[in-house]
């Protein structure tokens, strides 16, 4: 066909307070992967989900194939030929794959063709599953697979693809990019949103880049750097995180011999895990989701009490201590779960920053809570973590995942914590936001405190970590020294976590 599948022409979505897209036009191309860019806030949610069906535009039109596009709902999209694959994924744990890929097709053929296409299909485009396997057993790579296949089934025109990578590891970036490719050469396009910008430049034809919710520039990738597409989405320069040298403290944290059974279903049980942080370091935890990152959390926030002895904070057992003692002794932690488990959607900011903040903060009196302290909080972490929202009144759930994040992440680092451990401090987040908080813990750390990351982004993990570990398997790597690693050496540590010291031999063979 000549002219674009898709065309948007002058789209405008208002929310109160807040103008979501304001007069975005685009055209995708048959073929083309076209990546949608911006910061936090810049609207790319809002246009993915007009197109989807899930938003209706207050003024502008859409056109498929040069014919008036205006879907009611998700469904109609899908009869189009749109499909979308979400950053979370909307699987049931305790369902089969067929299962679940059946509870989202409208008319799904009988569990026992289904079974056979999903063979079919999943091997055609280099993303094997067997159907009959639980979801709770998967990893989370193979999660997406079902999500992406689930797509695939319903032969779609264009696939829309939200931060795709945030949980895959380096070697299943490289399949996923193949099987877009193949979809690419076979005329589907593919509308891709990534706060990975490198990988932008590798895999996309074409982007166009959203700030405020307008339309502020398009580039061909690949014939640009990474920066200046960061620089066009952010509207400034960009300030690279700066380390300062920080001397070695006391042991703030020591964990040893800790074996906990996981308290959630599908979970992952830790099995002897041992780490020393001292004050002023910053230790790199990688692994894929799914290896028990989230009950590493829950043991060392006190949501899961462990065995007398595994977890000393100053040469002090706390153990079996609960959440808000661990707080007041300066243990806090930032989970990965935005909504629900870090936030309460429904609550507003101030009713958020009260949650946590109630212990180091003092925000209660004689069993009263202070909210005029809590409401002076928040607004404190909303200015000093740029979280761009209408202000402390405002509900969690009304803010785009990325200034959720920045106002979780400063929330606890406002607290001034003696050891601070966060899960996936940047999932989501766009690049000047990003490098914001990675300066925040460095600036931490060169305040005294103690600081674990966990996170599946390599290139996060190589420029704040001092020593780095992996958890695999709910086991736990001796950590090493982050200076020398590569992203390829690192690779090594996500198939096993006793594979660590051997992939940094060579680093430390090289220096010497």
């Amino acid at each position: 066909m000549t002219g674009p599948l898709l065309r948007l022409t002058g789209l405008t979505k208002a929310y109160p307070g807040v103008i979501a897209n304001s007069g975005v036009s685009l055209d995708i191309a048959p073929g083309e992967i076209h990546a949608l860019l911006g910061e936090n806030g810049a609207g790319k949610s809002t246009l993915v989900k007009t197109i989807y069906g899930l938003v209706k535009p207050d003024e502008g039109t859409m056109e498929w194939r040069g014919a008036p596009y205006a879907p009611a709902e998700p469904s109609e999209a899908r009869r189009t030929g749109v499909a979308m694959v979400f950053q979370h994924f909307s699987l049931f744990d305790a369902l089969d794959v067929a299962e679940n890929v059946a509870l989202g097709m409208e008319d799904p053929p009988p569990m026992r063709a289904l079974a056979t296409r999903i063979r079919e299909v999943s091997q055609a485009y280099g993303l094997p599953l067997d159907p009959a396997r639980i979801v709770g057993d998967l990893s989370a790579g193979e999660r997406q697979r079902v999500e992406i296949v689930r797509c695939l089934l319903q032969d779609p025109r264009l696939l829309i693809m939200d931060e795709p990578t945030s949980v895959l590891t380096p070697q299943e970036v490289a399949i996923l990019f193949e099987t877009l490719r193949k979809l690419k050469s076979e005329g589907t396009s593919i509308l891709y949103i990534s706060h990975k910008l490198e990988e932008i430049r590798t895999l996309c034809d074409t982007a166009t880049i959203l700030r405020g919710g307008r339309v502020v520039g398009s580039c061909i990738p690949g014939e640009t750097t990474a920066r200046a597409m960061a620089e066009t989405m952010v509207g400034s320069a960009l300030q690279a995180p700066e380390r300062a040298s920080r001397p070695e403290g006391p042991v703030a944290l020591e964990v040893s011999d800790l074996t906990a059974a996981s308290p959630r279903p599908f979970g992952t049980a830790l099995r002897e895990v041992a780490l020393t942080i001292r004050a002023g370091e910053i230790l790199g935890i990688a692994g894929v989701a799914g290896n028990g990152q989230d009950e590493l959390l829950l043991a060392l926030s006190g949501e899961m009490t462990t065995a007398p002895g595994t977890i000393l904070m100053g040469g002090t057992d706390c153990s079996r201590a609960g959440p808000a003692a661990r707080r007041e002794a300066g243990l806090l932690c930032a989970p990965e779960e935005r909504m629900g488990h870090a936030a309460a959607p429904d609550m507003s900011l101030t009713e958020n920053a009260f949650l946590t903040g109630e212990t180091r903060q003092r925000l209660s009196r004689r069993g009263f809570a202070d909210w005029a302290g809590a409401r002076a909080f928040a607004a404190r972490v909303i200015e000093a973590f740029d979280v761009r929202t209408p202000g402390p009144g405002t509900a969690a759930r009304a803010l785009s995942g990325g200034n959720l994040q920045k106002f979780l992440i400063g929330r606890e680092i406002l607290q001034a914590p003696k050891v601070l451990v966060v899960n996936q401090p940047t999932w989501g987040v766009d690049a000047a936001a990003a490098a914001a908080i990675r300066q925040a813990l460095l600036d931490l750390a060169a305040g005294g405190a103690a600081v674990i990351v966990v996170s599946q982004d390599l290139d996060e993990l190589m420029e704040v970590s001092d020593r780095m570990a992996a958890l695999t398997g709910g086991r736990l790597s001796a950590p090493v020294p982050a200076q020398g690693l590569t992203v390829e050496r690192i690779g090594l540590m996500l198939g096993g976590a006793h594979d660590m010291e051997a992939a940094h031999a060579p680093a430390r063979e090289g220096a010497a």
